[in-house]
């Protein structure tokens, strides 16, 4: 197993059922993404970056896109969603209510678009020349 699997496995069925519908939605987005951990938690990592995680908290539903600038922009053009409230870093939503799939896909895009852009101005490896003794 993996560890988004490990984690929705250990949750109630309701909890784990609205987790893993917004972990499915990211996964259509962002379809080579692999399940892995990032700062503790269960996430998605794309691109060798974490894109996503979403956990059950004791009195909300997280939804960690890894990046603050993601958040404030999707913030900026997402419409109003019953019970959601952010914070850096952070979208709330009240337990037992759905997770967005309109918030999901913006913030796999948002945070896919930077993943991209961060990678790309990452170095370049250079190449290894071998020379040969003789």
């Amino acid at each position: 197993m993996a560890e988004i699997d490990d984690y929705l496995a250990g949750l109630d069925a309701e909890d784990a059922r609205i987790i893993g519908d917004a972990y499915a939605t990211a996964r259509t987005l962002a379809p080579e993404a692999e399940q892995g951990v990032s700062y503790g938690m269960p996430a998605l990592i794309w691109q060798g970056r974490p894109l996503l995680s979403v956990m059950r908290a004791k009195g909300h539903f997280g939804v960690y896109p890894y990046s603050a600038v993601v958040v404030g922009k999707v913030l900026e053009t997402l419409g109003p969603v019953d019970g959601l409230t952010a914070a850096k870093g952070t979208f709330r939503l009240p337990l037992g209510a759905p997770i967005s799939e309109v918030a999901i896909s913006q913030l796999v895009q948002a945070r896919c678009a930077e993943i991209l852009e961060t990678n790309a101005k990452k170095p370049k490896p250079r190449p290894r020349v071998v020379t040969h003794a003789d």
